[in-house]
C-alpha cells in the first residue's frame, strides 16, 4: 500500500470525526453516538464484526467497540491496540484524538490481510477525557476490568494518543523537567513512553518500528507519576496488571493547540502522520510473530 494513500485515509477520519462530526462526548451525545457509527461502519466495510461493550453514562449511551485479527498458532495471546473517539468539551479533537483513531482504522486495514501467530485486536475506547480520566468511568477502565475479569491473555497494549502534529523548528519540543538534556528539541519524531515493567516489549516495537521506516523515533521507560506519561488509556490496562504502552507525538509537551477549540484538521501533518502508521504496521506484525 503506498504512502499517499494511507496519507488520504488517515485525513478522510480525521476530517470526518473532528470537522463533520465535531466535538464528541457525553455533552453532545448525538456527535459521541455519529462518531461510534462512523468507526463501526468502517470496521464492517474491512471485513470485520465489531464488538460492542454498551453502558450507561451520565443518562447517555456509551460504547467501547472492539473487533479482532485472529492468530493462526497463539489466538489465545493478544496485542491489543487502541484510542480513545472521545473530545475534551470545547475542542472538535482532531489531533487528541482523532488522529490516534485515524491510525487505528487505518491500521486495521493494512494488517486485515496480514498473517499473524498471535491475535492483533483494535478497540475504540469511548470516555478518556475529563470527567471520565482517573476515574473508574473511564470507557478505557471499563473495558480492562471486564477483559481481566474473564481472563483474556493480553500480551501488550498499546495506546494511540494524540499523533499528528510535528515542527522542525528548532525549541518546538519541550519536556518535564531534565529530559530535555537526553532528547531533541526539534518536534519532529513520534514517541513510545512505558512504565518500567513494560520497559522490555516496549523496546522489542521500537525495534522492529526503526527497522520498518526511517520515521525519527524516541522512546522512553519511566514513572508513572510525570505528567503526561499515564495520560491515556494504557493506565487503565497498568491498573489491570497488563503491559501496556503509549505511541504520541508528546501532546501538550509540543502541541499549542492541545484542548483547545483550535484543534482541527487543517493543523495536521499527514504525511509524517503516514510514515508512523506504515512503520507501525509492519511492527505490530513483527511483534505479533515474535515469542515474548
Amino acid at each position: 500500500m503506498s504512502l499517499k494513500t494511507i496519507e488520504q485515509q488517515l485525513q478522510k477520519h480525521v476530517y470526518h470525526l473532528a470537522d463533520e462530526i465535531g466535538e464528541r462526548n457525553v455533552l453532545h451525545p448525538q456527535a459521541l453516538h455519529a462518531a461510534e457509527n462512523y468507526i463501526s461502519q468502517v470496521w464492517h466495510k474491512q471485513g470485520y464484526t465489531v464488538e460492542k461493550q454498551a453502558y450507561q453514562e451520565e443518562g447517555v449511551s456509551c460504547a467501547n467497540l472492539e473487533v479482532n485479527l485472529p492468530g493462526s498458532s497463539h489466538p489465545e495471546q493478544i496485542i491489543l491496540i487502541g484510542a480513545h473517539y472521545d473530545s475534551v468539551a470545547g475542542s472538535p479533537g482532531a489531533n487528541d484524538n482523532a488522529s490516534g483513531v485515524a491510525v487505528l482504522l487505518e491500521l486495521s486495514r493494512l494488517l486485515r490481510s496480514s498473517s499473524t501467530e498471535k491475535t492483533i485486536r483494535f478497540v475504540a475506547f469511548t470516555n478518556e477525557e475529563p470527567p471520565f480520566f482517573f476515574t473508574r468511568r473511564q470507557g478505557s477502565r471499563i473495558y480492562a476490568k471486564s477483559v481481566r475479569k474473564r481472563g483474556d491473555n493480553i500480551r501488550l497494549m498499546v495506546a494511540l494518543e494524540t499523533m499528528g502534529y510535528f515542527s522542525n523548528e528548532p525549541d518546538s519540543q519541550s519536556y518535564p523537567p531534565l529530559f530535555n538534556f537526553f532528547y531533541p528539541d526539534r518536534a519532529n519524531f513520534i514517541s513510545m513512553v512505558s512504565n518500567y515493567g513494560s520497559r522490555k516489549l516496549m523496546l522489542r516495537l521500537a525495534r522492529a518500528f526503526r527497522g520498518s521506516t526511517e520515521f525519527p523515533l524516541e522512546h522512553v521507560s519511566t514513572f508513572s507519576f510525570i505528567p503526561g506519561v499515564a495520560w491515556s488509556d494504557h493506565l487503565s490496562f497498568w491498573i489491570n496488571r497488563y503491559r501496556a504502552m503509549m505511541i504520541t507525538d508528546t501532546a501538550f509537551y509540543r502541541y499549542p493547540y492541545y484542548h483547545t477549540a483550535q484543534d482541527t484538521a487543517e493543523k495536521l501533518n499527514y504525511d509524517k502522520l503516514a510514515q508512523v502508521c506504515d512503520g507501525l504496521g509492519k511492527a505490530i506484525v513483527i511483534l505479533a510473530n515474535e515469542e515474548f
